[in-house]
């Protein structure tokens, strides 16, 4: 298997595309670990599927727009198994709102959960990944943030995840000549992540060129090769796992 021997963290990996990411890297060999902020039960069936699969799992509780807890979070992880090969920065809420009625706490919340976090995750990694001169960094994004895409009242979430783009392509200078690649995947719609293509490819999606919803499988994928050996060659770059969205 592609990732055999490898120890993989997915941040919010209790449920959604978190989920379906963490059980995609388990297959694909690792030992994966999740980190949830209140779904502990969600966690819990997570870390048994994945256990279930031959592999290693734990669950951590961590709030990570708190810097200590990001930095907890990951030194568990390496000092339970011994390394951090790759880091999947999930975890980011959404909200909703013009900018002219949007309180500074909204706003702070939107960018804290998205991109601060992903900065303290990533900057507590990169010293275990640079032991072994080896390392996987996948940011999620969003659909258009690589082009600064915008739309109405989603103003916090996009600058957040355009603040990803520019920060992953800023990591990936740094740390590309110890052996990590930094990348970001970045969805489209995806309204039922727990839907599996053989389902989807029932339904239609009009906003898409393929024709189909897109599904949290699709994008796992995506993250499974960026993780992989294969792409040591692709750093500082943006995947859309949009099915033709935005084009």
């Amino acid at each position: 298997m592609p990732l055999d021997g490898r120890v993989a963290l997915v941040t919010g990996g209790s449920r959604r595309i978190g989920k379906a990411i963490a059980l995609a890297l388990a297959r694909g060999g690792a030992d994966v670990h999740i980190s949830y902020k209140s779904r502990a039960a969600e966690a819990r069936k997570v870390t048994e599927a994945i256990v279930a699969l031959g592999r290693r799992s734990i669950a951590v509780r961590a709030d990570l727009t708190r810097p200590g807890d990001c930095q907890t979070l990951v030194e568990t992880v390496a000092a339970e198994f011994g390394r951090l090969d790759i880091l999947v920065n999930n975890v980011g809420v959404w909200a909703q709102g013009p900018v002219e009625t949007m309180d500074l706490a909204t706003w702070q919340r939107v960018l804290d959960s998205n991109l601060t976090a992903t900065f303290l995750c990533s900057k507590a990694a990169v010293p275990h990944m640079r032991k072994n001169d080896w390392g996987r960094i996948v940011n999620l994004g969003a659909a258009g943030a690589y082009r600064a895409h915008g739309s109405a009242r989603t103003s916090a979430f996009y600058a957040a995840k355009a603040g990803i783009v520019a920060f992953t392509k800023a990591l990936a200078r740094e740390v590309g000549p110890y052996g990590i690649t930094a990348n970001v995947v970045s969805p489209g719609v995806i309204e039922d992540p727990d839907l599996d293509r053989a389902r989807a490819k029932e339904r239609t999606d009009k906003d898409t060129a393929v024709g189909r919803p897109g599904v949290g499988a699709d994008v796992a994928a995506a993250v499974l090769f960026l993780a992989s050996d294969e792409a040591e060659f692709v750093t500082g770059d943006v995947i859309g796992v949009t099915g033709g969205w935005l084009l």
